[in-house]
């Protein structure tokens, strides 16, 4: 799609940090470049990828003006971001993995967002869940943000339908590697800065198959864990957000948890609600990265087999 002659807004760029996703990465850099909005760039950041990603890239190069790649070894998706943050030049950044895709009109409307909501430092929205086929398996609905929200799960910025300011995100160090969470580490320290807005629109399709780093579970958790109790922001904030921020953490042992052991899975589901009850709205809200929450019933079912499991013993 050609330009948009009509957009004079801010520039927008999209950084796609990949490694060996020859398979989806046409996907996903035809849901960029045939978006609506203008003027836009688009940096592929390899890890010297040896699927055939290279000549991709070449190829798409020679089509598309707008798109710049490098691929040369790299320390993870954390230092390819990072990488990119240093090579774009745009007002409005994004990460887009390189086997996600952006539904049409989705940089238009989060340029929308910013310009509705100047002082935020994040516009996101809502994500529907693909195969590796591209088959729709669901869609995200989290409520609209605050910070509480965020951090006791009721709220997801999901980093395929999120744009934020890439200035602040400069200004707050980047990706950190130490944690696998890295995105979530990112938008956590500008949230302290500047809010986010949500945006009441599916943006994107985030791709669940075999390769992804979100099958793990265990890192996942103990990650998120540790960057809650090593944030020094929430350690200085009010008493409720950081009650907030204790019921995020047992919360998403709801989602993921490496144990498998249902005791303590709904020991720490009755911590989270006493320590902040909002948090119960997180078990009936669709998530992206994992299984469907349990229902109001299914959580009946839970208490009746734990009932029983105490009785045997």
């Amino acid at each position: 799609m050609s330009a948009d002659s009509s957009s004079l807004g801010p520039l927008v760029s999209v950084i796609v940090p990949s490694f060996n996703m020859a398979k989806f990465l046409p996907a996903t850099l035809d849901s960029i470049l045939t978006q609506d909005y203008r003027p836009l760039e688009v940096v592929v950041v390899d890890g010297a990828s040896t699927d055939g990603t290279v000549d991709l890239l070449r190829n798409y190069a020679e089509q598309h003006s707008e798109l710049r790649w490098v691929s040369e070894p790299d320390d993870g998706p954390a230092d390819a971001v990072n990488k990119g943050l240093s090579l774009i030049e745009g007002e409005i950044a994004a990460i887009q993995s390189a086997d996600d895709i952006y539904y049409p009109g989705a940089i238009r409307s989060a340029v929308a967002g910013f310009d509705s909501h100047p002082a935020v430092a994040i516009v996101y929205g809502d994500a529907a869940i693909i195969d590796a086929d591209g088959v729709v398996q669901g869609t995200t609905h989290y409520l609209p943000y605050t910070l509480c929200r965020y951090l006791c799960g009721s709220t997801f910025i999901s980093q395929s339908s999120s744009f934020f300011r890439p200035g602040l995100a400069r200004e707050v160090g980047g990706c950190r590697d130490r944690y696998f969470v890295f995105d979530i580490d990112l938008w956590l320290r500008m949230l302290f800065h500047a809010p986010a807005y949500k945006l009441p629109a599916v943006l994107s399709a985030y791709r669940r198959h075999e390769a992804q780093r979100d099958k793990a579970t265990a890192e996942i958790l103990s990650s998120y864990q540790q960057m809650i109790r090593e944030s020094e922001a929430i350690a200085h904030a009010s008493l409720r957000v950081r009650l907030a921020a204790s019921a995020g953490t047992r919360m998403l042992i709801q989602h993921y948890n490496p144990t498998g052991d249902l005791r303590h899975q709904t020991s720490q589901l009755w911590r989270a609600i006493l320590t902040y009850p909002p948090a119960i709205r997180a078990l009936f809200l669709p998530r992206m990265l994992v299984p469907p929450p349990p229902t109001l019933r299914g959580v009946a079912r839970r208490l009746k087999r734990l009932i029983r499991h105490l009785q045997s013993r």
